[in-house]
């Protein structure tokens, strides 16, 4: 790095919600966890903007079957697959996204080509057109363990609220292991960041529902802070999760106090969510209310994870 340029950062989260069943599965998810962060930040090191490198880490995740975002999708209650995204660039403090979009390998690619559109959030009827502008190949994100949860809980009348997130081995062992989406947010060496968030939604849910990744609540980034959110959507929504850390960095409080006061707020509303962040001094943050947190960061000098962590304190400070 030249003497202009500052220490790239990246956090990156794949689910939030109850504890990982087994050391097994822990190891595995921090694998596809690791491999991400290092690929994200090696791609930063070159000289990649943030934008860039936000999208490049949602494909590595859109790809892996293990998390709830593209390939591996849990399906709604037809038995259909629809995916939202949202990227965020901090720089331009511009957001874009589509929402209920089918039959595509990467969510966020249609985030990307919408950052440039004068309508920049698109539901399913546009994000299908947007599909067919763009000549985007068509794509069956489905896998096998992701039909047959589907039909499990067909069978059982669609008692569940959600599907199963994370996928810790082959089968799902608890089908409540995460609830949540996958997200990346970085700092490049111009000092610019990203957030980019992308998700399956919950599993099951009522044909139209909108979950919060391609919302503000979600989904946050200026130039000031960047933030990604995963767990309930509705209750990030409630919250307006994202943008309530991203404002009170703004106002004045550090990235630390911001998560710290959010997430106390939001304990003492029974909500169930995680997030990350990075602010524009290359501080990384992380927080939540659920048990786990399936978060993987690169300080710069070293990287790290969340899967263990259970901590007295509602959040996390890297500086």
């Amino acid at each position: 790095m030249s003497v202009n340029q500052v220490q790239p950062k990246v956090i990156i989260h794949g689910g939030a919600g109850s504890a990982l069943k087994s050391q097994e599965g822990a190891d595995a998810v921090r694998k596809s966890l690791y491999k991400v962060v290092e690929e994200v930040y090696t791609l930063l090191l070159a000289g990649a903007t943030a934008q860039a490198a936000v999208v490049h880490g949602c494909h590595l995740m859109e790809d892996d079957p293990r998390f709830n975002a593209g390939t591996g999708s849990v399906l709604q209650s037809d038995g259909q697959i629809r995916m939202s995204a949202s990227l965020m660039d901090g720089t331009t403090q511009r957001l874009s996204g589509v929402i209920n979009v089918s039959r595509v390998q990467h969510p966020i690619d249609l985030a990307q080509a919408l950052q440039a559109s004068p309508d920049r959030v698109l539901s399913d009827y546009g994000s299908a057109e947007l599909v067919r502008e763009l000549q985007v190949p068509i794509y069956n994100p489905m896998i096998e363990i992701r039909l047959q949860e589907w039909l499990q809980e067909r069978s059982e009348n669609f008692i569940k609220e959600a599907a199963g997130v994370v996928a810790e081995k082959e089968l799902v062992d608890d089908p409540e292991a995460g609830r949540g989406t996958i997200g990346v947010v970085v700092l490049d060496t111009q000092g610019n960041l990203a957030a980019g968030t992308s998700t399956g939604g919950k599993g099951f849910e009522r044909i139209g529902r909108v979950s919060d990744s391609a919302m503000p609540a979600g989904n946050y980034a200026t130039a000031e802070a960047a933030i990604s959110c995963t767990g309930i959507g509705e209750d990030i929504i409630d919250e307006c999760l994202a943008a309530r850390i991203v404002v009170r960095v703004t106002d004045g409080l550090s990235l630390a106090d911001a998560f710290e006061r959010s997430f106390t707020e939001a304990r003492g509303r029974q909500r169930d969510f995680g997030a990350i962040g990075i602010d524009a001094t290359g501080a990384i943050a992380f927080g939540k209310t659920s048990e786990v947190l399936l978060a993987a960061f690169h300080t710069g000098e070293q990287m790290g994870d969340t899967l263990e962590w259970t901590g007295d304190t509602l959040s996390g400070f890297i500086s």
